[in-house]
C-alpha cells in the first residue's frame, strides 16, 4: 500500500480524493481536540482505500477540505468504513451539515457476528490481523504542528489496518446472513438529527427533575441558555456550570442573585458578576413546559412488582443464552428496558417483537413470558426448551414404552404356550 506525505494542499487533496472516489469503501479515521473547547477542534483527518492511505492536515493554510467532505457526504458510490464512528461523523457534520453515506462502523458490525458489545480498536486489530497496535502516540496534543513521522504513522496505521480488516468482516456478515442486521444501526448512526445541536433541545439530555411543568420550564431555558454562553466563549458546556447545577436550580430557584453563591457547583463570585446576572434574567423570563412538550411518559405495563421482576431477569438470563448460541452481542438484540417492558405486559412498540429481532430472539422471550419456554440442564449447560415439545416428546416416550411391555407381554404368552 502507498503511504503519501502529510496532505497540506489543496490541490494534493483534490487529486487523492479523484482517486479515492473510484473505490467501493474508503477507511476514515480523525484526531480531534476537545477538551478545552465547545466545538471539537479537528486536527488531522485520516483516509485509505485498499491501495493508497493519507493523513490530511486541516491546520494547514493552504487547504480547503471541500474535495474531502464532498467525497464523504455527496458520493454514494463509496462506501465510508469507520470504527467507534460517532464523534468522526459528528465532526464532519459540524463542518458540513451533512453526515456520511453510506456509512458502515466495525464496532457495530462487529456485535452481529461476535458477543463483543463494545470492541476497542487496538482489539479489533489484535482479533483480526493479529497484530499489536503501538499506543505510544495515544495521547498525543494533535493540535501542536509540527507532527512527527511516528505521530503521523501512528495515526494513518488505523486507517491502513481498518482498510485491510473491512474487506474480511465483510465475507464473514455475508457468510452468517447478517448483513440486514446492521442495515437499521447503520443508518441511525448516519442520520443527522442525531448530530443537529439545537440550544433549545439540549434540556433532554439533562435526568430531568420530576415532570412539574413549572421546574421543566427553567430546566429548558437555563439549560438553551448554558449552550449559549458556552458556544460564544467555546468552552465545554460543563465549564458554564455541570448538569446537576443546572438541575438544582431548575428545581430550587434562586430568589436573588446573592443566593446563587449558595448554590452547590457554583462560585462565590456568580452573586455579583455579569454571568450571574444573565442568568436570574433567564431564570425571571421562564416559562411553564407547554403541554406539547412535556415528555411522554414511558410505556407502561402492569407494574412489575416481585413476580415481574423475576420474569424480567429470566428474560435477561434467556438473552444471554441466546446471545452466546449465535456469538452475537446481546445488546443487539435488545435492551434491559425492552425486556422489562415485554415483563410488564407491552406488547407494541418493542424493537425486539418486530423483524429479523423477533425471529432471532423475540418470539422465544415471548413463549417465555407466556409459559411456553422452559430452561434445562444439559451436560452443564443451560438450554430452552419449548414446553410443548417437551409434552410431545415425554408422551411419545410414553407411548413407545408402552409399546415395549405390550410387547414383552405378548413374548412372554408366547414362550408359555410354547412350553
Amino acid at each position: 500500500m502507498k503511504i503519501h506525505p502529510l496532505i497540506t494542499k489543496t490541490e494534493e487533496l483534490a487529486d487523492l480524493c479523484a482517486r479515492l472516489a473510484k473505490s467501493d469503501f474508503v477507511a476514515v479515521d480523525t484526531e480531534f481536540m476537545r477538551e478545552n473547547t465547545y466545538w471539537p477542534e479537528l486536527c488531522l483527518v485520516q483516509i485509505a482505500n485498499t491501495e493508497e492511505a493519507a493523513a490530511v492536515d486541516p491546520l494547514a493554510p493552504d487547504l480547503d477540505l471541500k474535495p474531502l467532505w464532498d467525497l464523504l457526504t455527496d458520493n454514494e458510490d463509496v462506501l465510508k468504513v469507520f470504527h467507534a464512528g460517532g464523534q468522526d461523523v459528528e465532526i464532519v457534520f459540524n463542518f458540513t451539515g451533512r453526515t456520511p453515506h453510506p456509512i458502515f462502523d466495525t464496532q457495530i458490525a462487529m456485535m452481529a457476528i461476535s458477543q463483543s458489545e463494545q470492541i476497542g480498536y487496538s482489539n479489533l486489530v489484535e482479533s483480526w490481523q493479529g497484530l499489536t497496535i503501538d499506543k505510544g502516540a495515544r495521547f498525543t496534543d494533535w493540535s501542536r504542528r509540527p507532527l512527527t513521522d511516528r505521530q503521523i504513522e501512528y495515526a494513518i496505521g488505523d486507517v491502513t489496518h481498518l482498510s485491510k480488516i473491512f474487506p474480511k468482516m465483510l465475507k464473514r456478515l455475508i457468510k452468517t446472513g447478517r448483513g440486514e442486521w446492521l442495515d437499521q444501526e447503520m443508518e441511525k448512526l448516519a442520520d443527522p438529527e442525531h448530530y443537529r445541536n439545537d440550544p433549545a433541545q439540549a434540556w433532554k439530555r439533562i435526568k430531568a427533575p420530576g415532570r412539574n411543568p413549572q421546574v421543566l420550564g427553567r430546566l429548558k431555558a437555563i439549560s438553551e441558555w448554558r449552550e449559549m454562553e458556552a458556544q460564544g466563549k467555546n468552552i465545554p458546556r460543563g465549564r458554564i456550570a455541570r448538569d446537576e447545577t443546572i438541575a438544582d436550580i431548575a428545581s430550587h430557584p434562586p430568589k436573588t442573585q446573592g443566593d446563587l453563591a449558595k448554590v452547590r457547583g457554583l462560585s462565590q463570585g456568580w452573586k455579583d458578576n455579569d454571568i450571574g446576572r444573565r442568568l436570574m434574567n433567564v431564570l425571571a423570563k421562564a416559562e411553564a413546559l407547554p403541554d406539547d412538550e412535556m415528555p411522554a411518559r414511558a410505556p407502561r405495563g402492569a407494574p412489575l412488582g416481585k413476580e415481574g421482576t423475576l420474569v424480567a431477569d429470566l428474560l435477561k438470563l434467556l438473552l444471554k443464552i441466546r446471545a452466546r448460541e449465535i456469538d452475537a452481542a446481546s445488546r443487539l438484540l435488545a435492551r434491559s428496558d425492552e425486556l422489562e417492558l415485554l415483563a410488564a405486559g407491552v406488547r407494541k412498540n418493542l424493537s425486539l417483537l418486530e423483524g429479523w429481532r423477533y425471529e432471532v430472539f423475540g418470539r422465544d422471550a415471548l413463549d417465555l413470558v407466556e409459559g411456553k419456554l422452559a430452561f434445562a440442564v444439559e451436560n452443564g449447560k443451560l438450554k430452552m426448551t419449548h414446553v410443548d415439545d417437551a409434552a410431545k416428546a415425554a408422551a411419545a416416550e410414553k407411548a413407545e414404552t408402552a409399546l415395549e411391555q405390550i410387547g414383552d407381554e405378548q413374548a412372554d404368552e408366547e414362550q408359555v404356550g410354547e412350553d
